[in-house]
């Protein structure tokens, strides 16, 4: 891979940041619950809200990071650290993101569903950006593959997992934070968990050949 080529991959990574970060902040906008990944970092924005969801998603990604490094130790790759400017960059797409949609108003459960989807659909359109770039994974699915290797389990099991791992930690802290409370996280977590997948693999599956093109340019 050339230096022209390994340099479109990173913007096309990039701009599958933008298109996730976008995503984020409608479904946290739509106050139906955010994806699983999101979740925990969604809870924290609530209830400490002198902290953006985006800057709380880049404090998530980094302790995922530092998970990976505790995990692999020595086989932990320098490069890997990327995933730290790249967390940066998400964050503050999804601040950028919330300060457009929040003047949108949502007058009802209708508009906050289609107001959901949508940033599920924007979100699964990033996420096959950032498959199609190949350059480097995101801090959860990176963390999720260092589980896997380490431990040589079924990366789509370990995914899974993580995600309920997330989910019940949002959850239990919500209960801890708003006096036994289930906020942040409902129907729209479900949704997400269940369609995320499937919208990723459609986009991908579309849009490849045309996003190829334009790297080998």
């Amino acid at each position: 891979m050339n230096r022209k080529e390994l340099i479109k991959r990173y913007v096309v990574f990039i701009t599958g940041l933008f298109f996730i970060g976008v995503g984020v902040a409608f479904t946290k906008h739509s106050a139906l619950g955010v994806s699983p990944i999101s979740s925990v970092a969604n809870i924290l924005s609530l209830k400490f809200s002198s902290l953006s969801i985006g800057n709380w998603l880049i404090i998530n990604n980094c302790v995922m990071i530092l998970g990976q490094i505790l995990i692999l130790r020595k086989d932990f790759k320098i490069y890997q650290l990327l995933q730290i400017p790249l967390s940066f960059f998400l964050g503050w797409f999804t601040d950028l993101g919330m300060m457009f949609i929040s003047l949108v108003q949502l007058n009802n459960y209708f508009s906050k569903m289609l107001v959901l989807l949508t940033g599920i659909l924007i979100t699964a359109f990033g996420i096959s950006l950032t498959v199609i770039a190949d350059v480097i994974l995101n801090a959860g699915e990176a963390l999720v593959k260092a589980v896997s290797d380490k431990w040589h389990l079924e990366f789509g099991y370990v995914k899974v997992g993580l995600d309920v791992f997330c989910v019940i930690t949002s959850v239990v802290l919500s209960m801890v934070f708003f006096n036994g409370q289930i906020i942040g996280t409902r129907e729209g977590t479900i949704i997400s968990a269940l369609c995320a997948g499937l919208a990723v693999k459609f986009f991908t599956k579309h849009i490849r050949k045309y996003v190829e093109k334009i790297i080998m340019l």
